[in-house]
């Protein structure tokens, strides 16, 4: 038997992923109501009408910015998972945690576009959006961890923690109250 061709992605394949990529650096800045699509289209280098033939709408395009924030910080845990090189509850946690301090370090789009869409949560597919990210993201790092509820609680406790600290540049201010906060959270 011969080899199977790799699948090439289409044109409006490869064009979504960069829409997706534009929209998250626009909703990052601007948040889901300070956005228009308009901006997004322009930025994607894109008609505002071929933006719509791939994303119904504006609340459509940000659901699936969401969704692809989800889908990257999936991966970067299962990396991290997976090269821990322990099965230990704790030792893959603090594994996982060290990966995604990395990664909201390494993507400021992303960790604002988690903040706005928690802010966004109004919006009922937001919401479901939301509630989506963290249902598959609970129940992937309780899995990969074997960890019971209170560590996994604590794991996003952390989590979100490191998400404010980080994102009003808490680690920039050296005060008793930033000492504080910062005290056993990684930063990079």
């Amino acid at each position: 038997m011969g080899t199977t061709p790799s699948r090439r992605l289409s044109t409006a394949d490869t064009r979504r992923g960069e829409v997706l990529a534009t929209a998250a650096g626009a909703f990052a800045a601007r948040g889901y109501y300070g956005t228009s699509t308009t901006e997004v289209a322009k930025g994607a280098g894109i008609s505002q009408s071929y933006l719509y033939r791939l994303f119904p709408d504006k609340e459509s395009l940000f659901v699936a910015v969401v969704e692809d924030c989800s889908r990257l910080i999936r991966e970067r845990l299962a990396e991290a998972a997976a090269e821990v090189g322990s099965a230990e509850p704790e030792a893959v946690l603090d594994a996982m945690g060290l990966a995604y301090a990395h990664l909201i370090a390494d993507r400021d789009d992303l960790l604002r576009v988690l903040m706005h869409a928690n802010c966004a949560a109004s919006e009922p597919a937001i919401r479901q959006a939301v509630q989506t990210l963290y249902a598959r993201l609970v129940e992937y790092v309780r899995s990969a961890s074997g960890a019971a509820d209170q560590p996994v609680q604590e794991f996003f406790a952390r989590g979100f923690l490191c998400n404010v600290t980080v994102s009003i540049g808490a680690t920039e201010v050296d005060a008793p109250w930033t000492r504080t906060l910062l005290a056993g959270i990684r930063h990079f």
